[in-house]
């Protein structure tokens, strides 16, 4: 009998492809509309707006380091996995802006638009054992080794980013960003609680 609360590797595949092409395709309303996010996605932005690098190779690059705190924090299988989902992101995120374009978008609804999109991304991929890597990663192992929140250090982490991004992108497009962020945020503690949705 298959136990309810593990993935096959097929359902695995599946989970992470899906949350990777979500979160590719969040990425491309962000920098279509010149905004930003938190957390390592939103530092490989950033850095793709400053240096006219691609976001693919650098979000990829700032992941490297990361790795080793996951396999310490989480094992093996979840390092793999991120991985896999980091890489396939890095990809689908250099392609996707051929695929897909946009007349028109009101920043406002692409805001929130991004924000309900990454939000269904992460919650695939953290609901298949993985991650997208970076900052929440090295923010749990620091939890375990100093017992400093990893929520805190998620939340500096974004506040210093966000107060980058003031002095070189327009106020407004910050606002919009925090909005968006806001919503992914929202959309994770809402829907990623395991004392509500459970397998049965």
């Amino acid at each position: 009998m298959t136990d309810p609360k593990t993935h096959s590797l097929l359902e695995d595949a599946q989970g992470l492809a899906f949350g990777a092409t979500m979160a590719s395709f969040g990425i491309v309303i962000l920098t279509q509309l010149g905004m930003i996010t938190g957390q390592t996605a939103g530092l490989a932005v950033l850095i793709s707006y400053a240096t006219g690098l691609g976001f693919g190779p650098v979000f990829f690059a700032i992941n490297i380091p990361f790795y080793w705190f996951g396999y310490r924090r989480m094992g093996l299988a979840f390092t793999v996995k991120t991985f896999a989902a980091v890489a396939a992101l890095s990809a689908l995120s250099a392609l996707m802006p051929g695929w897909v374009r946009f007349e028109h978008l009101n920043p406002a609804f692409g805001a929130v638009l991004f924000g309900f999109v990454s939000g269904a991304a992460l919650l695939a991929i953290f609901r298949h054992g993985a991650s997208l890597g970076g900052i929440g990663i090295l923010a749990l192992y620091l939890q375990d080794k100093t017992g400093f929140r990893a929520g805190q250090t998620q939340l500096i982490f974004d506040a210093v980013l966000f107060a980058i991004a003031l002095t070189f992108l327009p106020w407004a497009m910050v606002g919009w960003s925090f909005l968006g962020a806001a919503v992914v945020n929202l959309v994770i503690a809402i829907n990623h609680r395991r004392d509500r949705y459970v397998a049965t």
